[in-house]
């Protein structure tokens, strides 16, 4: 059978059953990206913050996946254990990585002389700053609805929050 053919509660039934590492490989491997993008954007870009925050996110899921009770999504429940890396995190460093001011305003400067690119990167760098002056649960909110495309009531699960609160952020 395909890695593709089995379903996620399948890899978990296997990995739970049968300790099975090449199962929560293949786990790893169908939500990494989406996981990775998510921490990108709750840290303002910091690549590296997020890569660290993604394997911190995936280890916790394994050593914890007998208490995943499949109430939601697996990829809702990792978006919940990375959103929580995330706090970790920023309560230790209590702050976030903003946009260097300089490179942005280079973006912005040459987006009306270059290729529709660079008016995108422009856009992204207005996006960016956009972001750095929500609070953090704002910020949260909007990259659960939309960057990673979760109902209100799955970002409320994900964020820990009542799904009136998400709604008004």
């Amino acid at each position: 059978m395909s890695s593709a053919a089995v379903s996620d509660a399948q890899l978990i039934a296997r990995v739970l059953v049968q300790d099975d590492r090449h199962a929560f490989g293949e786990l790893v491997r169908r939500h990494q990206s989406a996981v990775r993008a998510c921490l990108r954007k709750l840290t303002g870009g910091n690549h590296a913050l997020a890569d660290d925050l993604a394997q911190e996110t995936f280890l916790l899921a394994y050593r914890n996946l007998k208490s995943f009770r499949q109430e939601a999504k697996f990829s809702t429940w990792l978006y919940r254990i990375a959103y929580n890396a995330f706090l970790a995190d920023l309560r230790k460093t209590k702050e976030l990585p903003l946009p260097d001011d300089e490179d942005a305003d280079d973006v912005a400067a040459s987006a009306d002389t270059v290729a529709p690119v660079a008016r995108t990167a422009a856009l992204s760098v207005d996006l960016q700053r956009a972001m750095a002056v929500l609070s953090d649960a704002e910020r949260a909110a909007i990259v659960q609805c939309y960057h990673n495309d979760l109902s209100h009531e799955e970002a409320a699960f994900v964020l820990g929050c009542p799904v009136g609160t998400v709604k008004t952020h």
